[in-house]
């Protein structure tokens, strides 16, 4: 089956019902073994020191993939070098099919949107719902391992973040996905309840360090809520896929992504507050707003190349948890 290269969430159920396998480009490129070595490749071919890490990572990865010959780029509700990378991976043969999310959660342009990425990828809107349908079914449990996160603290941070983030493509492979998922929810039972004195928050797109939720939890707290991780489970039960794509709060503008995480700090009793923010990437100013609209503690993080966290924001982190305290 035809590998479809993504460089962010998009409605994979239309990749599946044609007969192909979604990749989550970021996905590969965070969880390679030298995620850093992708970065210095994109260096090295040219692409600017000062520019988002994940970009360069993305443009290697499908370089060096030999069975990815297409993605779907996010021209609308991501980053805006998105349009850079599609040119540079045109010039290596790469072919491109465009997808936007609009600005303003327009229901028609929405579905314009899916109706042509379905025309490009030789489907149909029947065959969509029948994927949709199937998937949805492993996102229940998903959602289950997140209720047992926040709810029954038998779930830790990162394995929180682990499953919900794989929803964006479900590594390509929904039913062996859905069988790890069951493995692990079958453990669950026999684990003892995590105890933390502090409940907190992680808003922003995923780490590019990967050490942060243990750094957390080996200073007595915990995250119980992962925001953009937990938007690529679509955490709503509805039959309008197109709709389902319009609700999804990633791609739109911060005062509605503001909305799901305020309903969200409230449910889950939440303590403080981590945002996220890549370097070099324009999200960086929505921090303004949220600290803003937030009336919770809040710690912004810039994280920049694949690495651990350094030194200085470990002792950031454990002054704002002695704060919170």
């Amino acid at each position: 089956m035809e590998k479809i290269g993504m460089t962010t969430t998009v409605p994979m159920e239309v990749v599946y019902a044609a007969g192909k396998i979604p990749v989550d480009l970021n996905n590969i490129f965070i969880t390679h073994s030298n995620p850093q070595g992708l970065v210095e490749e994109a260096e090295i071919a040219g692409y600017p020191r000062n520019l988002c890490a994940w970009i360069k990572g993305l443009y290697s990865t499908t370089r060096l993939s030999a069975d990815i010959n297409t993605v779907i780029a996010v021209t609308q509700g991501d980053c805006s070098n998105t349009h850079a990378l599609m040119e540079t991976l045109e010039m290596e043969g790469v072919k491109v099919i465009p997808f936007a999310f609009p600005f303003d959660r327009d229901y028609d342009l929405l579905k314009l949107q899916m109706e042509k990425l379905i025309t490009a990828l030789g489907t149909n809107w029947q065959e969509v719902y029948q994927v949709k349908k199937r998937l949805d079914e492993i996102r229940r449990k998903v959602k289950e391992i997140d209720r047992l996160t926040w709810q029954d603290n038998r779930v830790r941070g990162w394995e929180n973040h682990l499953y919900q983030v794989s929803c964006s493509d479900f590594d390509g492979e929904p039913d062996k996905f859905e069988k790890r998922m069951d493995e692990f929810l079958d453990k669950l039972s026999e684990r003892t309840p995590i105890k933390a004195d502090l409940r907190l928050a992680y808003i922003g797109v995923p780490p590019i360090v990967d050490d942060l939720y243990d750094y957390v939890e080996e200073r007595g707290a915990r995250i119980v809520f992962n925001e953009t991780q937990r938007q690529f489970t679509m955490p709503f039960e509805i039959e309008d896929i197109i709709e389902q794509y319009r609700v999804y709060s990633y791609p739109y503008g911060i005062f509605y992504r503001l909305e799901d995480i305020s309903r969200e700090l409230e449910k889950r009793q939440i303590d403080g507050v981590i945002h996220y923010a890549q370097s070099f990437c324009y999200r960086q100013i929505e921090d303004l707003i949220i600290r803003k609209k937030l009336k919770y503690p809040i710690l912004t993080l810039e994280g920049d190349k694949p690495n651990k966290l350094d030194a200085r924001t470990r002792m950031r982190l454990d002054a704002f948890l002695d704060i919170l305290r």
